[in-house]
């Protein structure tokens, strides 16, 4: 059972990215602030759930959330910044979009730049420990995913309605017979040789 806050004085959100070791697409990330009666008997870190599992979360999640928020960092910036201060900045418009305010943030990981001067905790595997955070979790991953499903329809070469981006080793053959394409990092260096470099979270 995962526990519903990490204090009860303030409102808080919990926050957490999809995407961050993909060959291609933006970095995903949302923000979820949870009423105090949220429970459901299958929520936990996306990477534990299974696709149907994900998506009847995210209805459940967006129908009872005080508020939530997804945004995103495209490939190109990812480029321009690097992808860990494209996560934060993702995390940050996230919370810009929250309708709800709040006091206390949740952040999934080890490192976090403050937003706005809020209090925040850095919690590793905060997505199996805490209700917020696995709810942003599933949000980014089922927003992702779900936007790789379209950029396959342009691309379809990288079959990514399956990988999702990620540098599983269809990916890679992919990538040695047509090239990279516009959606994919090339800050990643992802060129055969060194393409192996990068399989770390491909879930």
């Amino acid at each position: 059972m995962l526990k519903s806050f990490f204090q009860d004085q303030l409102a808080e959100a919990g926050c957490d990215e999809a995407g961050r070791g993909c060959y291609a697409g933006p970095v995903f990330a949302a923000a979820v602030i949870l009423p105090g009666s949220f429970s459901h008997p299958v929520l936990n870190d996306s990477k534990q759930l299974n696709a149907g599992q994900r998506e009847e979360l995210r209805i459940y999640i967006e129908e009872n959330a005080v508020s939530y928020a997804v945004a995103t960092v495209d490939n190109e910036e990812i480029d321009q910044i690097n992808i860990l201060k494209a996560s934060f900045k993702a995390m940050h418009l996230a919370l810009d979009k929250l309708k709800k305010r709040p006091a206390y943030l949740l952040i999934d990981g080890n490192r976090f730049v403050p937003y706005k001067k809020l209090k925040h905790e850095c919690i590793i595997g905060g997505d199996g420990i805490y209700a917020s955070i696995a709810a942003a979790s599933i949000l980014a991953k089922t927003y992702r995913d779900d936007h790789m499903r379209r950029l396959h329809e342009e691309f379809p070469q990288y079959n990514w309605k399956s990988n999702k981006g990620y540098g599983t080793q269809e990916h890679r053959k992919a990538i040695e017979i047509h090239g990279l394409c516009k959606y994919h990092r090339r800050s990643f260096n992802i060129v055969p040789g060194q393409t192996s470099l990068f399989m770390d979270d491909a879930v």
